[in-house]
């Protein structure tokens, strides 16, 4: 019977759940939805037990897909910042998961920040003071539901550790506990002093580990036999980053959806500079990786948007008619509907559509559209490549990332080639991977190299006085978008 790593890519709209082989193939998958709530405007939930339910069935259906295939290890990638609480003695949760996307905890943010607080807690964290991040949620967690008198605290990652392993393992990774601010990149530990901050007892927290690790075995997991080791976890942006074999300080990586993950790898703890982040990329024998992150709120949702607002009956449609025309006729399209997310991080920003004349038509405004996705990707890589001393391979995944079109005029406003990822479940891989580590199925960081299956890569093609003209346009409608408000 041939085996496997069972990966579990637990994301914010789905559990997947794929079988990949030692050769590093992807041999099944199943997926099922997780729901979500949104009780007040700003505030957005989840259930834990929907979340482990979807996961079981995304397993289920995965393996029936299958049955010659023996699962050796289990591998996790999990949305990030999304926490919850649940009692220790029955494993019952305590309130919602709220999610990453939540900011019920916006007041309680500025409260600190206004009290000075901010610098220090980048200096620690490599994380600015904002509702994305977990300690101030779950601080409201802990306000407002805790109802039993010994508490767990964790991501997504925990909770599922905890429910495979049958309650006997509350554990995460470091790459997932440096997205909680309460975690001291520097000195690789949970912070007292930022856990009197926030209001969090330590002793609620999980334990830490490598992300490559056993951290147990599944027990009572109900669609999986007892006694498989729980070999990985990661979080998802991470897990990407790993499975494109990002192994050299200054490699890189974009994931585009609805909004895109830019990160590049650096070899030590950075005060990132401003309007990026820096966190452990994942951790490997007791070292940790770190990498410079800068997320972009609305990258791809901006196509679906433009499409309906120019009456166009598809994305296909509208990418095709932005290819109609070689520029944008000094139309330039800012995407800040819900605010501008790095490098600018400017909630209050909104989108506009600038530069318009009798001569620009639908083509144009589809083009400007399409524009924006790599003008913010190259905001956000001039400030990466500027503290990291440079940038290496540069790889790209999520569905946008097949439309060459698109991809060629993000290698044109980097000035740097482009690699697309032949497969689509970059950050299911590389948890595989982590956990293919960690039980000896492969030997160490070259024998992942050399099972990357990449297409050839896009390299730029425009001009140097062409990019620098876009890009001063580009700068100056940022600026009224902001300036606007």
């Amino acid at each position: 019977m041939e085996r496997a790593i069972l990966a579990i890519d637990e994301g914010t709209t789905n559990s997947k759940a794929v079988l990949v082989s030692q050769t590093g193939e992807i041999l099944a998958s199943g997926a099922s939805p997780v729901p979500t709530q949104y009780p007040q405007p700003g505030w957005v939930q989840q259930d834990a037990n929907a979340i482990w339910a979807a996961t079981q069935s995304a397993i289920k259906a995965c393996i029936a897909a299958r049955p010659d295939v023996q699962v050796s290890a289990i591998g996790i990638s999990n949305q990030r910042e999304s926490v919850l609480i649940w009692d220790r003695a029955t494993g019952a949760p305590l309130g919602p998961v709220v999610t990453w996307q939540c900011h019920r905890t916006s007041a309680a943010c500025e409260a600190l920040k206004a009290a000075g607080h901010e610098p220090e807690v980048i200096a620690r964290t490599g994380l600015p003071i904002d509702p994305m991040f977990p300690p101030t949620k779950a601080a409201w967690l802990l306000k407002h539901h805790a109802s039993a008198p010994d508490i767990c605290i964790g991501t997504v990652d925990s909770w599922l550790i905890w429910n495979l392993s049958g309650g006997a393992v509350h554990a995460t990774d470091r790459s997932n506990a440096a997205r909680t601010q309460l975690f001291n990149l520097a000195q690789g530990t949970w912070d007292d002093d930022l856990c009197a901050l926030f209001g969090v007892a330590k002793s609620m927290l999980p334990e830490v580990h490598d992300s490559a690790h056993v951290f147990g075995t599944t027990k009572g997991a109900g669609v999986l036999p007892d006694g498989i080791p729980i070999a990985s976890a990661i979080g998802d942006s991470h897990a990407a980053l790993f499975g494109h074999g990002a192994f050299h300080p200054g490699d890189g990586k974009i994931t585009f959806g609805t909004g895109s993950s830019v990160m590049t790898t650096v070899p030590d703890f950075i005060v990132p500079p401003k309007g990026i982040t820096t966190t452990i990329a994942w951790s490997l024998n007791g070292q940790s990786t770190y990498a410079f992150e800068g997320n972009i709120l609305v990258s791809a949702s901006i196509l679906p948007w433009t499409q309906a607002l120019l009456g166009l009956p598809s994305v296909d449609a509208l990418m095709d008619l932005a290819q109609t025309v070689d520029d944008s006729m000094g139309v330039t399209l800012v995407p800040a509907h819900v605010g501008l997310g790095a490098p600018h991080w400017n909630a209050e920003a909104r989108g506009l559509i600038s530069g318009l004349t009798f001569g620009a038509g639908p083509a144009h405004v589809a083009r400007a559209a399409v524009e924006s996705i790599p003008f913010q990707v190259r905001d956000v890589f001039a400030i990466m490549a500027q503290a990291a001393g440079g940038i290496g391979r540069v790889s790209v995944d999520g569905g946008p990332s097949r439309n060459r079109f698109l991809m060629g005029l993000v290698a044109d406003m980097l000035n740097h080639p482009v690699t697309p990822a032949r497969s689509t479940e970059a950050s299911a891989l590389g948890a595989a991977h982590l956990a293919g580590l960690a039980t000896g199925l492969w030997p160490d960081l070259k024998a992942l190299s050399q099972l990357e299956s990449r297409d050839a890569d896009i390299a730029p093609q425009m001009a140097p006085t062409q990019r620098a003209q876009r890009q001063s346009a580009w700068h100056k409608a940022i600026a009224r978008s902001i300036l606007d408000v």
